[in-house]
């Protein structure tokens, strides 16, 4: 999550909406989002006249529309939606929609920091992305995976290069696929093209690609690894060194290679969604050593605590030293960290947050109805019948939490900012 300095982080309960009384004023009404420095409240509603917009803390947008969807704030506190305007589709900050109009819009991508805004259109039954509200001049016959860099300026997608009909296997066999970046398009063809990853510069893209029916490979810039393999997941650039590393299928089992080559020493049942830690000298991976047993490996070490349906959300800690995830067994849901689980288990949780300094963990939870922040495996007292996941101060001495409540406080949104230290005791 995107903390600033700038936000309130005075201790206190602070009422910021009354969610209830939207429901006397409108005629329709979407789920709520919260603005990530938890002022703002805001969801998409209908009118009497059957016109879309946007009430935020009470207040609508001066413009409606004939329809908006993908409602978000971005990590910088705006509030964006795809909107269409009298049959013309396009992106609205803060009410205000950008100037260019397609068919129809999706797939919307905020950068990190929030000041890049992308977004996959379709004009003249072509497909293209949209940055900023500057289209490319380059569209395609089709196009998915949108997905932008690190800091948002450079976008990829996977795009369709040449016409192929329903029937005709044989072209499609050749590879009517590739990798399109910032307009343009790689040299080779691929048959399929699937999940992309950037450097953190931006500079260079990775993709999971097929080369022929049987054969799967990690292409860097339009170059494929010389290894090909039964099947790969997801590429990743290394932050330190640069080199691309990608959990690949051999001979029945997974393992995580780097520029193709095997790295790891052990094979798993299953390997995916591998994360490096932010200074890049640690690699963890989501693996299953047997066949229904789930857990996180650390540069190729398995945890011992295990799962029996699922492992997902892993995420290291800022200093690199930690790492946390979700497990569930039998419909459970639990927190693990550094491979050991919470007591509490859930009927749902969240992505668990560390703190800025690595000590705390704090994750959104539901259980009979009722969701609650847990930190570090305890409670906080207040629970609620809607919440946002929690986010530490800068300094990591505190918690927000944004939340609307139960009981008396049905529908209300509050903000409130809680001292670890009170926590504690």
């Amino acid at each position: 999550m995107f903390n600033d300095t700038s936000w309130d982080w005075d201790i206190g309960r602070r009422l910021i909406a009354d969610t209830d009384e939207w429901k006397d004023r409108f005629e329709w009404i979407e789920e709520p989002y919260v603005s990530p420095d938890g002022e703002k409240i805001a969801a998409i509603i209908r009118n009497e006249d059957a016109e879309f917009s946007v009430c935020e803390n009470g207040t609508t947008w001066e413009n409606t529309f004939d329809k908006i969807w993908r409602l978000r704030f971005c990590p910088d506190n705006r509030l964006t939606g795809l909107v269409s305007d009298m049959g013309e589709w396009t992106v609205a900050v803060d009410g205000a929609a950008w100037e260019n109009r397609y068919e129809f819009m999706w797939d919307p991508r905020i950068s990190p920091d929030g000041m890049n805004i992308a977004a996959a259109a379709q004009k003249g039954m072509r497909c293209l992305p949209v940055v900023n509200d500057v289209p490319w001049e380059t569209d395609f016959l089709s196009m998915t995976n949108l997905t932008q860099g690190q800091d948002g300026k450079n976008v990829a997608a996977v795009v369709q290069t040449i016409q192929v009909s329903e029937g005709d296997i044989f072209k499609f066999q050749e590879g009517c696929y590739s990798l399109a970046v910032d307009g343009k398009v790689w040299d080779r063809n691929f048959v399929n093209v699937w999940n992309i990853g950037f450097s953190q510069d931006g500079t260079q893209v990775a993709a999971e690609v097929r080369t022929s029916l049987y054969d799967y490979t990690i292409a860097v810039n339009g170059v494929p690894w010389n290894e090909t393999f039964n099947s790969v997941w997801k590429p990743q650039f290394n932050p330190e060194d640069g080199s691309v590393t990608a959990p690949v299928r051999i001979g029945g089992t997974w393992t995580l290679a780097r520029n193709g080559i095997p790295i790891w020493d052990r094979k798993f049942v299953q390997l995916w969604h591998h994360i490096y830690s932010p200074d890049g000298k640690k690699l963890a991976a989501i693996v299953a050593p047997e066949f229904g047993q789930w857990t996180v490996a650390v540069d190729g070490k398995p945890w011992h605590r295990i799962f029996g349906d699922l492992v997902t959300d892993a995420v290291f800690s800022p200093d690199g030293n930690r790492v946390a995830c979700i497990g569930k067994t039998d419909g459970a849901w639990k927190i693990a960290v550094d491979g050991i689980a919470w007591n509490e288990s859930f009927d749902m949780v969240w992505q668990p947050v560390f703190s800025p300094d690595s000590r705390h963990l704090a994750a959104k939870t539901e259980k009979n109805g009722s969701f609650a922040v847990y930190v570090d495996g305890q409670p906080l007292k207040e629970s609620f019948g809607a919440l946002w996941n929690p986010a530490f101060s800068p300094d990591g001495e505190k918690i927000l939490v944004r939340g609307i409540g139960n009981g008396a406080d049905k529908g209300k949104y509050w903000r409130h900012v809680i001292s670890l230290n009170d926590i504690a005791s």
